[in-house]
């Protein structure tokens, strides 16, 4: 099992530049062939444009890093072939959504999704509609995928001010938490009736964890590693 860091930052400084990517410059026969795959298997995923990351540093709380633009197509491919370019990491904002009673909710992604099954915290690769003055905007990242995948808004929680930057292999999950002021059933069934209003939901499942025992091998290793963090600090 690949290990986890974790480490607590307060300031994120991410530039978003124009960087060519070897990689899918040089594999692109074989990187349009494996969507062409997927996206039989998924018909609804499509090739838009992503931003990934590169020079990941991190600095007495602050982490800076660079990042570039490519397409799902190429992200994906990297992904599923091991990660062959490692200076090149998956950087994307996670709302680490935690009730009154201590209860942390994730979703579960719908099957029509590329990760269907899994079970996260909201969360989505960063796009260019997150950047701001050519600055990558993780925390108006997490305000956008929280308020489309669950339908709540900045009014209904209270974000803390740092970060836990999970380094999990090639993914940094930057993960915020976001305090509601509502226990965890009624936080889920306020979640699960939004959902049941959209044509086309990103999540199936609402699923509550207030324990380590709650925890599923369909949860990816950055959010399991982050959750045993917070209970042992209990």
């Amino acid at each position: 099992m690949t290990s986890s860091t974790i480490h607590r930052v307060t300031t994120l400084d991410l530039a978003v530049r124009p960087i060519a990517w070897p990689f899918a410059e040089e594999r692109r026969a074989e990187i349009a062939a494996h969507f062409a795959e997927k996206q039989r298997e998924r018909p609804k995923i499509w090739n838009g444009r992503i931003l990934l990351g590169r020079d990941a540093v991190f600095t007495d709380g602050h982490l800076a890093g660079t990042y570039f633009e490519t397409d799902f197509a190429s992200f994906l491919a990297w992904r599923d072939w091991g990660f062959p370019d490692p200076a090149v990491f998956n950087g994307f904002g996670m709302g680490a959504l935690r009730a009154s009673d201590g209860a942390f909710l994730m979703g579960e992604m719908a099957h029509h999704t590329v990760n269907g099954g899994r079970i996260y915290f909201p969360s989505g690769t960063p796009d260019l509609d997150d950047v701001r003055d050519g600055v990558l905007d993780i925390p108006g990242s997490v305000v956008r995928e929280i308020e489309e995948e669950t339908g709540l808004i900045p009014a209904d929680y209270a974000a803390e001010a740092e970060w836990h930057c999970v380094v999990t292999g090639q993914a940094i999950a930057m993960m915020q938490i976001l305090n509601l002021d509502m226990p965890g059933e009624a936080a889920r069934t306020r979640i699960e009736a939004n959902l049941a209003d959209q044509a086309e939901p990103e999540l199936s499942a609402i699923h509550l964890v207030r324990g380590m025992d709650d925890l599923t091998p369909t949860m990816p290793r950055f959010v399991t590693a982050f959750i045993a963090q917070q209970f042992a600090s209990r």
